[in-house]
């Protein structure tokens, strides 16, 4: 008789979903009950927590989307999250368990969104591993650009030479109460391109009440006009640049360069990984090179997100 069982989530598990998260070598506080909720009127919740001898040892955060399941559909990654008593072996025997529970659910195919490993705190392939042995397809690889701040290269010349300008120009970065100013600058840019924020202002707000240790706005500004900024995930071992928008005349003084250097150089430099996220479109087919390109400049080098497919 197996060790192991799969409890079906409902709200009544908040508190054990979260503990197993918080306990973790490889989850983050994307995969906290309180930033998964904001969304979960949009998606048919089919997540599950795992258990091994009646206590919670991992969760698999995923949601129903016609036949398939998806680890999870409003989650930039998820999968099996699970903390280091967990060896190779039982990994694969919940890989069985989770296929055989799906499958007896009607869905015909698993979709899996693996955590970059930058994203891990200790050593966590035991499930690309399980992937492979069930069977899995790679369908959809991203590329984020992403700098080792112990080891970090130097800027390159074009990069060096807008923040030059940016500095004669006497711009300043500063962080703070930005949200409702820099969601409309970011807004009117994506608007440009018939695109919006994947987050509306109303989710932002709450979601950085939530977690303001973790979202963090720095605005860049010359005579007190925004002139652009990031909004800042910090996972306290990475730095991630979840939106980046600088205005017309930003861009013309190299307002976002700077802002980036600053906040590569100042708040998070003691940070083990500083990562811009992904320059691809198309489901990975198309590269957009000139996003790349100023990517690179700053020394970001590439970490691949993968995306997996089980027939079950």
């Amino acid at each position: 008789m197996s060790k192991f069982a799969l409890m079906v989530y409902d709200t009544s598990l908040f508190g054990t979903w979260d503990s197993v998260v918080n306990k973790s070598k490889n989850g983050n506080f994307l995969h906290l009950r309180n930033y998964m909720d904001y969304h979960a009127h949009r998606f048919d919740e089919r997540s599950v927590i795992v258990e091994k001898n009646a206590k919670p040892v991992a969760i698999f955060p995923c949601n129903r989307l016609g036949n398939q399941v998806v680890s999870h559909g409003g989650l930039t990654y998820g999968g099996l999250i699970y903390g280091n008593d967990l060896h190779t072996i039982e990994i694969l025997e919940i890989f069985g368990m989770l296929m055989q529970h799906y499958k007896q659910m009607g869905a015909s195919t698993l979709v899996y969104k693996a955590i970059p490993h930058i994203f891990h705190r200790y050593p966590a392939e035991e499930d690309l591993y399980a992937l492979f042995r069930s069977g899995a397809q790679l369908v959809r690889r991203d590329i984020s650009s992403v700098i080792p701040l112990k080891e970090k290269l130097k800027y390159s010349d074009s990069r060096k030479n807008t923040i030059r300008k940016a500095e004669k120009q006497r711009v300043v970065v500063q962080e703070g109460d930005f949200l409702t100013e820099y969601h409309a600058l970011l807004s009117s840019v994506l608007e440009k391109f018939e695109s919006q924020p994947v987050h509306s202002l109303l989710e932002l707000q709450l979601l950085k009440n939530r977690f303001p240790e973790n979202i963090r706005v720095f605005c860049a500004f010359k005579d007190e006009r925004l002139l652009g900024g990031a909004i800042m995930y910090d996972f306290g071992h990475v730095a991630h640049t979840q939106y980046l928008a600088t205005s017309e005349e930003g861009k013309e003084i190299g307002a976002l360069d700077y802002t980036l250097a600053y906040l590569l150089d100042g708040p998070f430099s003691s940070h083990k990984y500083f990562s811009f996220g992904i320059s691809t479109e198309k489901n990975g087919m198309h590269l957009n090179e000139g996003l790349i390109f100023q990517k690179e400049g700053f020394g970001g080098r590439g970490v691949v997100h993968d995306f997996y497919e089980m027939r079950l």
